[in-house]
Formats: C-alpha cells, structure tokens, sequence
C-alpha cells in the first residue's frame, strides 16, 4: 500500500484532511512526496523537515523552508539542509557538528566551513572522512586527508573538483607513502584475490593485490588523481608509459599535456585510451583527423563528441562504420554559427542533417527546410521542434508514416486532432509512449495508448483519461501508484486509497 500512498501524496487533488492523515504516517519515503506538494501548511512543512534530509532538501528547493522559521537546534535537520543548500549562516555548522549522526552529511556538503571540517577531522570514521574529502573545498583540509593512511580517503580527495595541483601531486606520488592497504591487513603478503574468490564474505574488488608494496591500492589512487584536470602535467606525464591501460586512457583525457605526450598515446593499441584521447578538445586539429580515421565506432564516437572537432571531419567521420549516435547533439554541432547552421542543413550526408534537426534554437528557414528533408529519421528529429505548424506536421506524417510518429508527439504544439491522427493510422509503440505523456492527448487517444506498458504507465496519470480507465489502472499492481496521482480522480475515489484513520 505504501506506493499508492506515495502515489496520493502527488496527486494535487487530495483533499487536505487526506494530506494531514498522510502526513501522520511518518513514513520517510512517502514524506519526501508530501515535501513537493504546494499546499502544505507551516506547520506541515516544520513536521516534514525534520522526517529526513531529502525531504527537508526538496522543501528547501521548493522554497518552502527558509533560515528565518528554522532554528538549528530545535529542527537540526531541517538547519543541515539549509546548510547543503548554501543558505544558512556559517555558524550553523558550528552547532550541527556537535550531533554526531549528522556527521555524514555534514561531511558531504561543499558548504561547510573549514573550522567545522576540521572537528571533523579529529574524531570521524574512515567513511565520513571519504564523504569529507569529495566534498570539501578548503586547501588545508584536504591536504590534511591526502596524507591519511586509508587508500579510500586519498582516493577521494583526487575525485574532489576543488583539489589543488600541490595535492594532486603529493597523490601521485605517494607522498607520504602508504603504510597499508586493505589486503596486507587482511592477508599475509604477497596475496591476490583470486577471481574465483571461495570466501563468501570477502568484500575485496577482483584484482586486488599486495606484494609488501601496495601496488593496487596506489593503483586505485593515481588512477584517480590522474583523470583530475588541474593534475600537474609534469607529474602526469611520468604515466606515459604505465602497463595499466586504465591510467594511459585517464592520461588521455588531461587537458594541459604537451604534443608528444598526446601523440604517444595517440599510438596506443588500447581501445579505450584512444576513445579517450579523441574526446579531448586539448589534442589540436591533427589528431582529431588521425582518429577520425580509427576504425572503430566507439572512438569515432569519441570524435563525433568532441567540441573542437571540425565540421569536415565530422562529415568524414561516418566512412566504413555505422555510427550510433541517438539523440546525442554533439557539441561542435550544438555550436555551429549561422553560415555553418546553413551548410549542415544543406549536407549530403542525412546523419548530419539529423544531428542538426536535434537542436532546438533552429532559425525558422533552416527548421522549416529539415522539416521537409526526403529522409525519414531527419524530420521525425525535427518534428517536436517548437514553432512548426499542424500543416508541416501533417504533411510530414503523409510522407513519412509511422516514422516520424514520435517526433510529431513530443512536439508541444502537436493538437489533440493530430495525436489522435497518430494513434489511429500505422504506427509504433515509440509513438504511444510519446502520445501519453502529451498534455493535448483526450480521452479515446490515451485509450489507445494503453496497449502498451509503458504508455500505460505514462497514461496513468494523465488527467485526460477517463474516469474508468483510470480506475482500471487502480487495480493493476504495476500502475496503481500512478493513478493514484491522476488528479482527474473525484474525490471519494481519493479517499477510498487512503489508510484507516
């Protein structure tokens, strides 16, 4: 029962002595629910808050829960969300820090101040100071946690955006030298975990390894540091020549190497550290065009992504393999200036076209001109363009049938005539799941829809549907949650759902 309650907890129809009721529950999941509801009382919002940090976070985001009507110590949860927000006083941290079971998410907000991180610092567990160093900004204090004796700690500095290249550094090069790691405190040395590992128990990572000098745990830890872009180059280049193929593709992607050093690993014969090489921008217009050349589709893909790339080679880039790019706008296309908008448009190669249909700040004449392109998959990637008319929707479901039915549904000005149009002609289940979530889809349309499970899924809710096919839906396990939301359901239906009093 407890997700057709969350289901009415969404519903903005329930009535507010059903709220109340729900509210009364105390049920941590169902509260973040009630959290985004718009209709909640002060006091509801002050009940809620303290019931766990996503749901006092998701009042904090809705602007329900403010600094003025909190007070950290009578309502400290609802003060640590405010502070993971970054709109609480500094000295909040000071009083929060005094309750130990908030320590974990104290440690893993950016806001919190250093002093604060530092008490921290002095009596936490290994896993609030992993928290701690991801999340912590202050130079000092992850100086401090890059020198600490577990791998886990320093491995999460290195994941930190804001550690500074000194530590980064230090990092790499084991400094201060690692005393330990988790297998030679578990395992006389040398010892390697076996793939067929006979310990049920054994929670140690396939490979892991210990000689006396704790090769995989530094592993781990300068993997880590060198996928770190303000990793000193200098430091980084040292890994050129790594057996591991895991840090040469973490090298791959360092934006500060200098041309050697890419060119090196341009001629590496692992897959992935030339996928990573040719997503970098910082590679310079040569390489780009060398592996462009690669034949393989994941580093052409690679290519395809990469902001720097050039127009004409993102042209070539297509020769002797089948790209599989979906709906992903690559971002030198996402950037093309008016005259290079232009000359995509006029490709004679489709999947370009497509990639450009893909963007949605199109000029009229350009949208227009893709929205009548002879191939099918570049207009059904123009048709939920906004500004297109019924008429060029229309004429392009004539041309291209059931395959441009998704398009047209996902197009936010697509009327309740067209979506029906789509449902009763030929079409695909892409094109129902695209039908049910459109907020012009009617009652017979959404009808429709239910044929498949997941359009039903997306129908459930939607307040078009009719009143018994939505209490249809109430009977099945797999949708009742959803249509418990469905705000078209009166209001004695609502409260049939509800728990007993």
């Amino acid at each position: 029962m407890r997700r057709v309650w969350e289901g009415l907890a969404g519903n903005p129809a329930l009535p507010g002595e059903a709220v109340e009721r729900l509210v009364g529950l105390a049920e941590p999941d169902l509260s973040v629910e009630l959290a985004g509801r718009a209709d909640l009382t002060d006091r509801q919002v002050e009940v809620l808050a303290e019931r766990g940090i996503a749901a006092a976070g998701r009042l904090v985001e809705a602007g329900r829960l403010v600094v003025e009507r909190v007070g950290p110590r009578r309502q400290p949860i609802a003060a640590l969300a405010l502070l993971r927000a970054g709109r609480a006083p500094a000295g909040w941290a000071e009083l929060l820090v005094e309750r130990r079971e908030l320590w974990p998410e104290l440690a893993s907000t950016e806001w919190l101040p250093a002093e604060a991180a530092r008490r921290l610092l002095a009596g936490a567990d290994r896993q609030v100071l992993v928290e701690l160093a991801e999340a912590q900004p202050d130079p000092g204090v992850l100086a401090v946690l890059a020198a600490h004796p577990s791998q886990h700690v320093r491995q999460a500095v290195a994941w930190n955006p804001a550690a500074p290249p000194a530590v980064l550094a230090d990092l790499l090069n084991d400094l201060p030298p690692l005393e330990s790691c988790e297998v030679c405190e578990r395992h006389p040395v040398p010892w390697t975990h076996l793939p067929d590992c006979p310990d049920p128990d054994c929670d140690l990572p396939g490979g892991a390894a210990c000689d006396g000098s704790h090769q995989y745990a530094r592993h781990t830890i300068v993997q880590a540091a060198l996928g770190h872009p303000a990793v000193p180059a200098v430091d980084a280049r040292r890994y050129l020549g790594a057996a591991s193929p895991f840090l040469r593709a973490q090298l791959a992607g360092h934006p500060g190497l200098d041309p050697d050093a890419y060119a090196q690993l341009a001629a590496d014969s692992a897959l992935w550290v030339l996928e990573e090489l040719a997503g970098n921008p910082a590679i310079g217009e040569g390489l780009i065009r060398r592996l462009a050349t690669v034949p393989h589709e994941s580093v052409r893909r690679a290519v395809a992504g990469n902001p720097a790339v050039s127009l004409d080679v993102l042209e070539r880039a297509w020769e002797g393999v089948v790209l599989k790019l979906g709906t992903m706008l690559p971002p030198r296309i996402a950037a093309a200036d008016p005259a290079e908008t232009e000359w995509l448009a006029a490709s004679a190669d489709p999947e370009l076209r497509r990639l450009l249909a893909l963007r949605r700040d199109l000029p009229p004449p350009v949208r227009d001109r893709l929205a009548d392109d002879p191939v099918a998959k570049v207009a059904n990637a123009v048709a939920p363009h906004p500004g297109l008319d019924e008429r060029q929707l229309r004429d392009m479901h004539r041309r291209h049938g059931r395959a441009v039915g998704p398009g047209i549904a996902a197009n936010p000005d697509a009327t309740t005539a067209l979506l029906r149009a789509l449902v009763t002609a030929e079409h695909n289940v892409a094109t129902l799941r695209a039908v049910a979530r459109h907020p012009a889809a009617d009652g017979p349309t959404l009808t429709a829809c239910l044929r498949d499970r997941r359009a039903r899924e997306q129908a459930a809710a939607h307040p078009a549907l009719p009143f018994d096919r939505i209490r249809a839906l109430l009977a099945d396990p797999a949708t009742v949650h959803l249509a418990a939301a469905n705000p078209a359901l009166p209001a004695a239906d609502l409260l049939r759902l509800m728990p007993p009093p």
